[in-house]
């Protein structure tokens, strides 16, 4: 697994709103080939394999209420190998502490993993 804050919005559904993003680093299309490399190799985006199509965040800058808008962006990724998305249940982004006072600006990702036994399918 690699996790951490990767300072990349792979796609347009992560950044609210794209267009005011487009001159941005963390939007521009060299960190988001590098994105792609990485699943390029074989690594799994665990929260968007869950998730998938749904517009989600893990990060609120602190001006214009983003967070109260919902205007975020989705900068924190986590990344599975094959053997570790094989067991990938489950993988979203706890919001309750970025609402509470002098907190971070980033919400934190979690992801479940359930190992399965001989003969167990898939879910």
């Amino acid at each position: 697994m690699i996790a951490g804050d990767f300072n990349v919005m792979p796609t347009d559904l992560d950044v609210y709103p794209p267009n005011r993003w487009r001159d941005d680093a963390l939007f521009a299309s060299e960190v988001r080939a590098a994105y792609a490399r990485l699943l390029e190799q074989g690594w799994t985006d665990a929260l968007r394999e869950r998730q998938p199509g749904v517009h989600i965040y893990t990060f609120w800058k602190y001006w214009k209420n983003s967070f109260e808008r919902d205007a975020g962006l989705r900068i924190d990724h986590v990344f599975l190998n094959e053997k570790a998305a094989a067991c990938l249940v489950g993988a979203d982004v706890d919001r309750r502490p970025r609402g509470w006072d002098k907190t971070s600006d980033h919400a934190a990702v979690w992801i479940e993993l359930m190992q399965r036994t001989k003969g167990q399918r898939k879910a």
